[in-house]
């Protein structure tokens, strides 16, 4: 009986992470400026990873009774970098002049980027 809950969830678990990452390929494709795509690609697939790893991290432990470093390691450092670099790349963008969505309502970063600017200046001249 404990080996059917197992595999169900795993089973679950790893059905879950498919969707998660194909809806983030969707994502890819369909939405309209790097920073939407951006956040499709950290936001589902990180999750569709993570849900696959540990629906595979379960299963070994569970079934198998081994477990697995290889698989927590993988699932800290997915779940450290992806959002990470998902920022990084996008603050780049921005920062290199990739221009919003033209249906954008909100530039957040804009005031941040204006006032180093301004400090900057300051700091040259003074």
């Amino acid at each position: 009986m404990k080996e059917v809950i197992v595999e169900s969830l795993v089973g679950i678990l790893v059905l879950l992470g498919a969707l998660l990452s194909a809806l983030s390929s969707f994502g890819l494709i369909r939405l309209p400026d790097v920073y939407l795509r951006s956040h499709a690609a950290t936001k589902s697939t990180t999750l569709g990873i993570l849900s696959i790893l540990t629906g595979a991290f379960l299963y070994f432990m569970l079934l198998d009774g081994h477990t697995s470093a290889r698989l927590l390691l993988g699932i800290i450092f997915v779940f450290i970098t992806a959002p990470v670099a998902g920022h990084l790349i996008g603050r780049a963008a921005y920062r290199t002049g990739v221009p919003l969505w033209s249906k954008s309502v909100q530039d957040d970063l804009k005031a941040v980027v204006e006032q180093e600017e301004q400090s900057r200046e300051r700091g040259r001249n003074g």
